[in-house]
């Protein structure tokens, strides 16, 4: 990538990074041709967007990380790794759920968690194995 491209990216990055919920949700549509899941926040669709928008000036995306995708949007169980940075999205209900992983522990609706475990049995009301429940080993 020449230095104009990298300028060129970075200043659509911080476009996108402005945008309120209503234009993250047009931009959305623009981007993938339909409206996002519900309960999504502004946030974390910025986030989606400009990963998209790094992932077609960059280049795609690997073999092995599109049957991930594929098979995840297809319902399936995806065994993945919950690494610092991470993103955890399950739909329980009618309702989104976001969990960050943080060092040492999990952030949702911006409170702290020990455990997933405790994450699932807030949303259920039940004991899950909570790895399980968001599909991560």
């Amino acid at each position: 990538m020449n230095p104009g491209s990298s300028d060129k990216l970075a200043n659509q990055m911080a476009e996108i990074a402005a945008l309120d919920r209503a234009e993250c949700l047009d931009r959305w549509r623009a981007a993938f041709g339909r409206p996002p899941p519900k309960y999504l926040s502004p946030q974390f669709m910025r986030r989606v967007l400009i990963w998209e928008m790094q992932n077609k000036a960059l280049g795609g995306v690997s073999a092995k990380t599109t049957r991930r995708l594929k098979q995840t949007a297809a319902g399936k169980s995806v065994p993945a790794s919950a690494t610092p940075g991470s993103h955890l999205v399950r739909e329980w209900n009618g309702r989104t759920y976001q969990v960050e992983v943080i060092d040492g522990g999990y952030v949702m609706d911006g409170k702290s968690w020990r455990s997933l475990s405790a994450i699932a049995k807030h949303i259920t009301g039940a004991h899950w194995s909570g790895p399980r429940f968001f599909g991560v080993q």
